[in-house]
């Protein structure tokens, strides 16, 4: 702006005092003259009326309008002789201060002149020369001194504009910390508490001076259900502290400053690196425990209570549908038919929940036993196949393709594993089922892959897939995927949290892979049981299994030895017995085995319950049906035997028994 307004004055002044002394030296054209004026108003328009944000560019543009001012008015006042060479050779010394492209453009503005020096005014190589240094030396300074000092006043904006940024979210963060209700507690790498917020200083009742500084173990006190200290092994802080990973709890208590302790939900979180430290959140989940538990003792009765009431529905409606002891129509049978089926899905439904049951009470078995992995989920993919055969689903099991070893086959190691065979198996079937169920059209492959330590069991479909968003909780008890594909499927919500326990119960971990419509793969992880190992294993089990038969033979056989035999007079020594009948009930027999007939003991002079002489002695016993009991009496009889069996109960007719009268 200062050069503009000097070149538009001297402009003036030429004009009005004419070409004599000093003024015609210094003289400028009218044209140079009126680009100077309009270089001065747009630089004030700029500085004035521009917003602060553009005044870089803003700047960049005057700066580039008054070296071309001033390179016009060097060439049109006699080039290199020029009085104001001098000023454009100062202007290119500023040329780096506007950036980049201003820089550029000066270069090029300079080589132009010089050239045109050359060639038009007719300057001698030496002169050229001079003139080129002359006009390097200030590009090449404005180069060195502008470009650092533009890297410091970046570097200074970038800290200042850091500084404040993390002085908002610091100020927001501290905000959210102390309005949120969970406990949070920030450690360094030591264990050192470094924040505490209000809540947590509520919940465990120590203040905000008192926290800040100590160790946490002085401060986050966790007990284990005995209300004893927890150890280091067991501690989630130090675990979080040592690992650096994310670690979860909600089995341990907190003890407060007063002695008092809750039931806490514990995450720990990992801050940066190895060392930096963790966020400690915690809240009390006494109330929330204690409604689940209400939850689950109610679950497991009602379950338990009515599992039995669906088994003699399931079972007096698998007679009505067997020929033998009903006859119905074909209407009346697919009534009857789905009824039946809705019975066994009740069922189905009841051992779920008193699997979930179990599984919150810590009350699931784990009887491990080594297993041969790749054969033993062959077995139970064949078992499925036919369902999904029936869908019009391929279904493929990679280690065997042809259902046995083959030279279609692959070489797959032997996998042994020490696991609970029940609950692999369960897991696996319900994994399998699951695919094949959300698969309409397509394949249903199934895997067994692996390492020294580890085996992968994956289970992979072309099914409906599962939306991103619902992965995090698909393991969740009760949760499905709520969408118009599950809804015509159906479900309850439990089978993919009872695969996640057993999993857990197991040693073993589960996860999956979907993308949405186009299928999931679930994987399955269990630890992996080396061949020697697995050979021990194997023998002392077998060991095991003999000792085991040999006692219960030799318990069998004192128990035979030590028991009287039926129909013996205890208050008469040994003497000669009559024939009184005695009848031995026998349960019923499938109706390829033959009928048990009663019994026959000898029985002593005078019967059990009488002292007097014994009636005279029956003819020879004829095999009969064991005596049943009335027809008002309840039998003891699975219904599973009446509906498979149902002959042996309808022919069957009760003999007449013969009891000697009592003594009265």
């Amino acid at each position: 702006m200062l050069v503009a307004t000097i070149l538009v004055g001297l402009c003036l002044w030429e004009f009005f005092g004419g070409h004599q002394g000093l003024n015609y030296s210094l003289s400028v054209p009218l044209p140079v003259g009126i680009a100077s004026l309009v270089t001065l108003i747009v630089t004030t328009i700029c500085y004035f009326v521009m917003p602060p944000e553009k005044l870089t560019t803003s700047g960049k543009v005057n700066y580039l309008l008054l070296l071309a001012t001033i390179e016009t008015l060097v060439v049109m006042t006699h080039g290199v002789e020029s009085a104001f060479l001098s000023i454009f050779i100062l202007v290119l010394g500023f040329a780096m201060a506007f950036g980049a492209e201003a820089f550029a453009l000066a270069v090029i503005g300079f080589i132009g002149f010089s050239v045109y020096t050359y060639l038009v005014v007719h300057i001698t190589p030496s002169q050229l020369v001079a003139l080129t240094a002359l006009g390097l030396i200030p590009l090449f300074a404005s180069a060195l001194i502008w470009s650092r000092t533009e890297g410091e006043a970046k570097e200074d904006r970038s800290y200042h504009e850091l500084a404040s940024e993390l002085s908002q979210v610091a100020s927001k963060s501290e905000v959210v910390i102390n309005a949120i209700t969970d406990g949070v507690l920030a450690l360094n790498g030591q264990g050192i508490i470094e924040l505490i917020n209000p809540a947590a200083q509520q919940l465990i009742g120590w203040g905000k001076q008192d926290a800040l500084n100590l160790t946490y173990k002085s401060v986050f006190k966790m007990v284990d259900t005995k209300t004893q200290p927890v150890s280091d092994a067991n501690d989630p802080v130090a675990q979080a502290l040592a690992t650096n990973k994310l670690i979860k709890n909600d089995s341990f208590s907190l003890q407060t400053n007063s002695g008092k302790t809750f039931l806490a939900a514990i995450s720990v979180s990992p801050v940066g690196q190895l060392g930096n430290g963790v966020i400690v959140v915690f809240r009390d989940v006494t109330t929330e425990k204690s409604d689940e538990r209400q939850r689950a003792e109610f679950i497991s009765t009602a379950s338990h209570e009515m599992r039995t009431p669906v088994a003699s529905i399931e079972g007096y409606l698998g007679l009505s549908l067997n020929p033998a002891t009903a006859t119905i129509d074909e209407k009346a049978r697919d009534y009857i038919t789905k009824a039946h089926e809705s019975a066994q899905h009740l069922g189905r439904l009841f051992t779920d929940l008193l699997d979930v049951s179990k599984a919150d009470d810590s009350r699931l078995k784990n009887d491990p036993k080594i297993v041969d992995v790749v054969p033993f989920i062959h077995d139970i993919v064949e078992g499925l196949t036919p369902k999904a055969v029936e869908k019009g689903l391929h279904i493929l099991y990679k280690p065997l393709p042809d259902g046995k070893a083959s030279a279609n086959s692959r070489l797959n190691p032997v996998y042994y594993a020490n696991v609970d065979n029940d609950h692999l198996r369960e897991v696996t079937q319900n994994l399998v089922e699951n695919a094949i169920k959300y698969t309409l059209t397509g394949d249903v492959v199934i895997d067994v892959t692996g390492d020294n330590d580890h085996i992968v069991i994956s289970i992979a479909d072309t099914g409906i897939g599962i939306p991103k968003e619902d992965m995090a909780h698909l393991f969740q008890k009760f949760y499905r995927v709520d969408n118009s594909d599950t809804r015509e499927i159906g479900g309850t919500g439990l089978g993919l949290y009872l695969c996640r326990r057993l999993t857990e119960t197991i040693g073993g971990r589960i996860w999956l892979e979907s993308e949405y419509k186009k299928g999931s793969t679930f994987y399955v992880e269990i630890p992996r049981t080396s061949h020697d190992d697995a050979q021990r294993l194997i023998e002392q089990a077998s060991v095991y299994a003999e000792q085991e038969a040999a006692f219960e033979q030799k318990q069998a056989a004192m128990g035979a030895a030590s028991s009287p035999v039926i129909g013996t007079n205890f208050m008469q020594p040994s003497a000669p017995q009559a024939a009184t009948p005695q009848y031995e009930a026998t349960a019923p027999q499938p109706p390829s085995a033959p009928v048990a007939a009663p019994q026959y003991a000898p029985a002593p002079a005078a019967p059990i319950y009488s002292a007097e002489p014994a009636p005279a002695p029956v003819a020879a016993p004829q095999p009969v049906y064991a005596p049943q009991p009335s027809r008002g009496t309840p039998v003891n009889t699975p219904l599973s035997a009446i509906e498979a069996n149902p002959s042996q109960y309808i022919n069957r007719q009760t003999p007449g028994i013969s009891v000697p009268p009592r003594q009265q």
